[in-house]
């Protein structure tokens, strides 16, 4: 391998290492989505593509509650576009954060990984790469896909109270990647204090769904934290890790 590989190589290696948790998060919150199509009549085949193209357990779910009550496809349509409106969002933000390097085709790809996990830990980086964002990609999206083909698999085996346990895991790794980024950071905290003040109040108003309330949330509070706290330009720093142990291992 040669210098100039070096620093990709690195950035690809802290990436896969720092989505390590999530893709077992993903593993264990999946079987109950495998359960649940199990108990819907989706057979194991088409549950893992499921799983595999759409990658949105909100989403999935909503699906799946749409087909056990037999609903429509437009229902179902509609449903999942509600729920998933979130990701236009990210994509754009993403997208932002991307030079003129990366093609359309490899912005193509890294949207399809958009997840709110494996988004927070790309946009947690100084510098958002296509190597590092893809493999950032790669261990969340088997833990979900064999996850949900085991649940599966096992189907209605599987221990009521597991499945209500796992139920919780996809909040509870967010907030394990999201909270690191407030030390040291007023800015940041000040979003994050804001965006849940926020998101509870608007849990108060009758008719308004998670999905248009995550919306409001993120419009309203990334627009004030652009204009009061914008993040500084630096064209000129290197695609260099935020991961310490990584940026040794590049100089070195």
């Amino acid at each position: 391998m040669t210098q100039a590989h070096l620093p990709h190589a690195n950035t690809a290696t802290a990436a896969i290492r720092d989505s390590i948790p999530i893709g077992l998060g993903y593993f264990t919150v999946s079987l109950a989505l495998g359960v649940y199509a199990d108990q819907v009549g989706m057979d194991t085949v088409l549950s893992g593509f499921m799983s595999a193209f759409t990658l949105s357990s909100s989403g999935e779910f909503a699906g799946l509650n749409t087909l056990e009550t037999n609903g429509t496809y437009l229902q179902l349509a509609i449903g999942v576009i509600l729920v998933n409106l979130r990701y236009v969002l990210m994509a754009i933000s993403l997208g932002q954060r991307l030079g003129p390097e990366v093609k359309i085709r490899h912005r193509i790809l890294m949207a399809w990984g958009i997840t709110d996990e494996i988004y927070a830990l790309g946009m947690a980086r100084r510098h958002v790469g296509f190597v590092d964002y893809v493999a950032s990609m790669m261990l969340p999206i088997l833990g979900w896909t064999s996850g949900t083909i085991v649940g599966s698999l096992v189907g209605a085996s599987l221990p009521p109270l597991l499945t209500s346990a796992a139920g919780v895991l996809l909040y509870a790794m967010f907030v394990a990647i999201v909270i690191p980024t407030t030390h040291g950071s007023r800015p940041m905290l000040a979003v994050v204090l804001g965006a849940s003040a926020l998101s509870v109040a608007l849990s108060y108003l009758p008719g308004l769904d998670a999905g248009w309330r995550t919306i409001i949330v993120t419009i309203v509070v990334s627009a004030i934290a652009a204009t009061f706290a914008p993040c500084p330009d630096h064209p000129d720093e290197p695609d260099l890790p935020t991961d310490p142990g990584s940026i040794k291992e590049i100089h070195a």
